[in-house]
């Protein structure tokens, strides 16, 4: 059985750190325990939840003891410890990602930060626990002005009080706000204090007038009700003022009432009341009940026209819109105040949303399981504290591939968080990684093999396969330079230049004509039959012989393509290099029209900028061997009598049906290009060997 916790006693808590914290000061120069009991008393107005108030008073204690884990379970209980154990791992990758330069720096790369703290999270209390620190500490720096309140500011605006809205817990952002605003736009929030302050007799007269009549009006309908004024923050009138272009003097709602009512119905009466008892501005009415805000906020809202001429808005929402318009989802809290009870399947349901909705969702969509809430990312930082997305189960080496192309291929050691690590090791979220490059160096084909896991992301493992495609085209073109210099020396024709000979068999460039040769696409005998001298054809011949019609497509033109790790996505093949089973191939994500696969080795895809590398997916395969793949093939041959005869009757006998084909005269050869149907590259193969025997052709190859 499961030991029971022991009975927690706050004061007994504090009683516990008092010795250990005693002298002690944060990096801000406040005072451990000062920032502790400000933290509990942040914590005690939004949940009064004992595990949760001497996890707050605990935060510090980690660092200080031998055995932490052990000595917090005895004396404080399971759950105490795993939130105490879980804020320090957030507490650590925060410094680690703060106080940086350039782009690293928390406020230049907000939605990462928060991506990863709450990857971290395995308790969403220990959220609420960094909020109400920070909180802490921004009225720390306005009761002692201490220096580098400006930059916490910054944060606060860009990861924390985002955060809190996020999270629902209105009460806790509008601070937070107002006081960054105080640090990093001194003069704004001054002008907008003393305004403020200014209005403030006016505006409480004019508020207190609207409070009674109202008051009076629900009495004398029967409708209980508690009715008062609403502040405004100086944060939101600040946004308002930017984005509508305001002046203060034209803000709407810094006159405010709240009506908080028993029922959702009673809210639709009373707006009917306030619509037939006062001057209503028609514009600005919102009924947030009927259609709430994505973060769930309820309430009507409309603006009356006061006494003093001056615009008022009015709120109305019942006791449970308005609770939740407070305190978020922390008023339906899965840890019920004196509640020990391990949380159900319901619960844990209710986290799963909440921890979609922190993390990346901008609407609430319907409620998730567990399953299908789990993040497919993790986040690790680098040595510089800039935060790196990659998919779960990502390795170093994947990490590398993120940071640069060239950094991967030299990758040959990685540091986790100091420590000396294999390559295959799995990353988690948290993590520090620093990698450990040779000079000069080249991936491993070890990379591409999943059993051994080195690589989780398909873009690495591109990377990998694009950098050995890049070797193996380069070794062809050796190979076939030097076996053409060989074949033109057996012919006697050194002199001829490579530049004219590409041209001559129809390359653009002298690379394609060695790659051709490389891959034994290009003979001696094509070599020889262009080279030799030919009898003078007719000068009347058109120089356009033939051009045929291209036959309406195949209905299996597209082939039988797989996406990896996607069902039922659009393919198509990429018209510049007609790919063909088993050619190794790659996807590329076009916008609207779904996936255009490519050859690996193709032109438009070796010339791609990271930007578009980026866009790169696996794709492979089907076996099915019904399928049939249109292919462009090159003919270039002496033109004589019944050679497209000849080459008709070849793929006929290959039952290769031709859909399209057009034949150019140049400079006394014929170039003929046909487009045919086949099922894979051994049938392509077997029909250009056997073209290349026809009397007259120099070639047959693919384009």
């Amino acid at each position: 059985m499961e030991e029971s916790a022991p009975t927690l006693n706050l004061a007994d808590v504090r009683r516990t750190i008092e010795p250990l914290y005693e002298g002690q000061k944060l990096f801000t120069g406040e005072s451990v325990m000062a920032h502790a009991e400000g933290v509990v008393d942040i914590l005690r107005g939004i949940r009064d939840d004992d595990d949760l108030l001497a996890a707050a008073y605990l935060f510090c204690v980690w660092n200080q003891l031998k055995n932490p884990k052990e000595w917090l379970t005895k004396h404080f209980g399971k759950q105490v410890c795993e939130l105490v154990a879980n804020l320090k791992v957030v507490i650590d990758v925060s410094e680690k990602a703060r106080s940086r330069e350039g782009e690293a720096r928390i406020s230049q790369q907000p939605d990462a930060v928060r991506r990863l703290l709450l990857a971290l999270c395995t308790d969403l209390r220990v959220v609420l626990l960094r909020l109400a620190s920070r909180l802490q500490t921004l009225r720390y720096f306005v009761a002692t002005k201490a220096p580098g309140a400006k930059e916490y500011g910054a944060e606060t605006l860009a990861l924390y009080a985002p955060l809190a809205n996020r999270l629902g817990i209105w009460q806790m952002k509008w601070e937070l706000e107002d006081l960054s605003l105080r640090f990093t736009e001194p003069e704004v929030f001054h002008t907008i204090a003393n305004n403020l302050e200014e209005t403030r007799e006016e505006r409480v007269a004019s508020i207190q007038e609207a409070v009674r009549r109202i008051q009076a009006l629900l009495a004398s309908r029967g409708i209980q009700a508690s009715v008062s004024g609403r502040p405004k923050h100086i944060y939101s009138i600040w946004k308002k003022m930017c984005k509508k272009n305001l002046k203060f003097e034209q803000l709407f709602d810094v006159r405010a009432i709240r009506i908080i009512v028993d029922s959702v119905e009673k809210c639709y009466e009373t707006l009917s009341l306030i619509q037939e008892s006062f001057e209503v501005l028609s514009k600005e009415f919102d009924d947030y009940i009927a259609k709430p805000k994505p973060n769930g906020y309820q309430s009507l809202h409309t603006v009356i026209v006061g006494s003093r001429g001056k615009p008022l808005e009015i709120q109305i929402r019942t006791r449970a819109m308005h609770e939740f318009a407070e305190l978020g989802v922390a008023a339906h809290w899965r840890y019920k105040e004196g509640s020990k009870r391990k949380a159900g399947e319901h619960e844990e349901d209710r986290v799963a949303w909440l921890r979609q909705m922190l993390a990346w969702k901008s609407d609430v969509q319907a409620a998730p399981t567990p399953e299908a809430a789990k993040d497919e990312h993790i986040y690790v930082l680098t040595p510089q504290g800039k935060v790196l997305d990659l998919p779960a189960g990502s390795t170093p080496i994947d990490f590398a591939y993120l940071l640069h192309t060239e950094l991967g291929h030299r990758c040959r050691g990685a540091k986790v968080d100091g420590v000396m690590v294999p390559l295959n090791t799995k990353l988690q979220s948290g993590q520090t990684v620093e990698i450990i490059a040779a000079k000069v160096g080249a991936p491993s084909r070890d990379w591409l093999n999943p059993d051994l896991g080195f690589t989780a992301s398909p873009r690495s493992r591109t990377k990998v396969r694009q950098w050995f495609n890049a070797q193996e085209m380069e070794q062809a073109v050796t190979a076939g330079r030097e076996k053409i210099d060989k074949d033109l020396a057996r012919l006697g024709k050194t002199a001829v230049k490579l530049e004219d000979l590409a041209k001559r068999l129809g390359f653009n460039t002298v690379d394609d004509l060695c790659l051709a040769a490389g891959k034994d696409e290009l003979g001696q005998k094509a070599i020889e039959n262009v080279l030799a001298p030919r009898p003078q054809k007719n000068p009347q011949e058109e120089e356009k012989l033939e051009t045929a019609a291209p036959k309406k497509t195949s209905e299996h033109e597209k082939g039988k393509i797989l996406v990896v790790g996607v069902d039922s996505l659009l393919t198509q093949l990429a018209r510049c290099c007609h790919p063909v089973p088993p050619d190794e191939i790659v996807g590329f994500v076009t916008r609207g029209r779904g996936v255009t696969v490519h050859r690996a080795d193709c032109p438009n895809i070796r010339s791609l900028d990271e930007e578009g590398r980026d866009r790169l997916i696996e794709v492979s395969w089907t076996q099915d061997e019904s399928s049939v793949f249109p292919v462009q093939i090159l003919v270039i041959a002496a033109d004589r009598m019944g050679l497209l005869k000849d080459i008709s009757e070849i793929l006929s006998r290959e039952k290769q049906s031709i859909s399209a084909m057009q034949t150019v005269r140049v400079k006394g050869d014929v170039h003929m290009t046909f487009t045919i149907e086949i099922h894979g590259k051994d049938d392509l193969n077997r029909t250009l060997a056997a073209i290349r025997e026809v009397k007259g052709v120099f070639s047959a190859r693919r384009t």
